[in-house]
């Protein structure tokens, strides 16, 4: 009998699992989550190093599965993984890794849990270095740093962002929606406004042309009417000349 054959069995719980979250509170709830994902997506279009996803189950221990004690963060990225689609966040098929940024969108039924229990778990299991709570109805924006494996407050800038170093992006506010700002505080559009923006961009490059040519057109009829003006001055000349001589008059001596 060989060392391997005396060795326990070793079952490996699985990976590939569905996320069992509940339907979303509120429109306002879907609503938030779509911009987060789609204008991160439009920011970091280029990149193929990370996974963000909202309302999907995180599975981080056996313990969890036999209990049906599951976690789904309204909204998480996790940076330095492999961009592709997945049925729910899996750490243990994720080689442990856990969420470097989690977002909740508070409600009546969730704020006390997202404010206390999922704060917990989240600063002490999953050692998540960003989480932020947002209120769409009455725009209570909080987040929080990890350090030295506690939740410190981060403070807000002049205008109220709050600093995500994880994202290199501030969150705040902005038409009563949780939006992404720059490091310089420009608003990080969504991809409709994105859109919209390009267009008006293409337009006023279009008005600026049209400028351009009429601008051309008022030079060129300046210059056929002042040379217009000047021939129809020498025509006056020659006529008057013409008349001097009729009478005699040699118009070079006047």
């Amino acid at each position: 009998m060989t060392t391997l054959d005396i060795l326990p069995e070793v079952t490996c719980p699985p990976t590939d699992l569905w996320s069992d979250e509940p339907p979303l509170e509120s429109d306002l709830h879907l609503q938030q989550i779509i911009i987060l994902l789609n204008c991160l997506e439009l920011l970091w279009q280029e990149k193929n190093d990370y996974y963000a996803s909202g309302n999907l189950t995180i599975y981080y221990n056996e313990e969890q599965l036999k209990k049906r004690d599951f976690c789904g963060p309204d909204f998480f990225v996790v940076l330095d993984t492999e961009k592709r689609p997945r049925k729910s966040w899996v750490v243990w098929g994720e080689q442990g890794k856990y969420p470097n940024v989690i977002v909740e969108i508070l409600s009546d039924s969730t704020a006390n849990i997202d404010r206390t229990k999922k704060k917990i778990l989240y600063q002490n299991t999953f050692r998540t270095p960003n989480y932020f709570w947002f209120d769409p109805n009455t725009l209570e924006l909080q987040g929080f740093r990890l350090i030295e494996g506690q939740y410190q407050a981060i403070s807000a800038n002049e205008q109220g962002y709050l600093w995500s170093e994880q994202l290199g992006l501030y969150l705040g506010i902005f038409d009563r929606k949780l939006r992404y700002f720059t490091a310089d505080g420009q608003l990080v559009p969504t991809p409709q406004e994105a859109e919209l923006q390009q267009r008006q961009a293409k337009e006023q490059i279009l008005l600026e042309k049209e400028q351009i040519l009429l601008e051309k057109e008022q030079e060129r009829q300046a210059k056929e009417q002042a040379l217009l003006e000047k021939e129809q001055e020498r025509q006056a000349k020659e006529r008057l000349a013409a008349k001097l001589r009729e009478l005699g008059i040699n118009p070079q001596t006047i």
